[in-house]
């Protein structure tokens, strides 16, 4: 009795690389160090450069330093084991450190997904009432939006590891990723997880879900009003802010819509497609965002040739 109650408590995760590539951890290593490096020196710009340049203390610019640190947050909330597996080796990881990176990495998650939604919102205002625009999104305003997402985010994740840390965990605890997600970790304990389950899908779809469907309906408005515009440039002035967003919401919502979908229906597939939808969903966002807003915002690029060039 006393050896079935040992396998109970505080169990330890190994955290899984590529498989087959588990002998060429340094080459896997050297790859996925320069996305993070570019992921965080990227985002880091992009805060730095809207705080420091007087001339995008605009609302939109806000929101898009909001998105910045977001994934700066998922980011660095993976970054430690990624690199512990790939590089050292080291694939044990306690239950508590376990789930304190799940709990930051669905966290942030769930913040990118408001920050896009705000930022559609923000685009909505500025094409339906450009006069009224910085009256409605005052800076109060946008500080209290922002603190609305992480509040949130936090209040509806923190059930989540208290759920999972009273199951007990008795099967082979090998997770399919060098991080822990939720999705892999609600498979391994060896009790009923139908509480666990319903309430992870009720979080999925109150955040993302309800977030992307006030991204479509604010761009059906947008779309609306774009159309109801006299001109042809109006209509093309108007909407060119919008198409960095829109790459950004294409980025975001396509890995995790196929990472949702492997964990659900791809019960059989190989590991290795689990493992590539993981990092797609984790890393593609943070590191091609700052390179969309970059390219596509002329403010941006403009700001960024007079912070770094001008200076030095």
């Amino acid at each position: 009795m006393e050896e079935a109650n040992l396998s109970f408590v505080s169990p330890t995760f190994l955290l899984s690389g590529f498989p087959g590539l588990e002998d060429k951890g340094v080459w896997v290593a050297i790859p996925f160090c320069s996305l993070y490096a570019a992921a965080i020196l990227g985002n880091c710009m992009v805060v730095l450069v809207i705080v420091m340049v007087p001339s995008l203390h605009k609302p939109m610019y806000f929101f898009l330093s909001m998105l910045a640190v977001t994934e700066l947050g998922v980011s660095i909330s993976t970054f430690p084991t990624v690199l512990s597996v790939f590089l050292l080796d080291a694939r044990e990881i306690g239950m508590d450190a376990c789930l304190f990176q799940m709990f930051f990495i669905h966290s942030f998650s769930i913040m990118d997904s408001g920050v896009l939604w705000a930022m559609a919102f923000d685009r909505f205002v500025a094409i339906y009432n450009p006069l009224q625009y910085t009256t409605v999104l005052t800076n109060s305003r946008i500080a209290m939006i922002g603190l609305g997402i992480a509040v949130r985010s936090i209040v509806l994740m923190a059930p989540i590891p208290i759920l999972l840390r009273r199951l007990p965990f008795c099967r082979p605890n090998l997770l399919a990723h060098p991080y822990c997600l939720h999705p892999n970790l609600i498979r391994l304990p060896c009790a009923d997880i139908t509480v666990n389950s319903r309430y992870g899908l009720f979080v999925v779809l109150s955040t993302f879900g309800l977030d992307f469907l006030f991204i479509v309906l604010s761009y059906i408005l947008i779309a609306k009003t774009v159309l109801g515009l006299a001109s042809k440039e109006g209509r093309l002035k108007a909407l060119n802010p919008c198409i960095s967003h829109i790459c950004a919401v294409v980025v975001y919502y396509t890995p995790m819509i196929g990472v949702s979908m492997a964990h659900r229906f791809g019960k059989h597939a190989s590991p290795l497609l689990h493992t590539l939808m993981a990092h797609i969903y984790l890393l593609v966002p943070p590191v091609l965002n700052p390179l969309i807003y970059s390219i596509k915002t002329r403010e941006i690029r403009h700001a960024l040739h007079q912070f770094f060039f001008q200076k030095s």
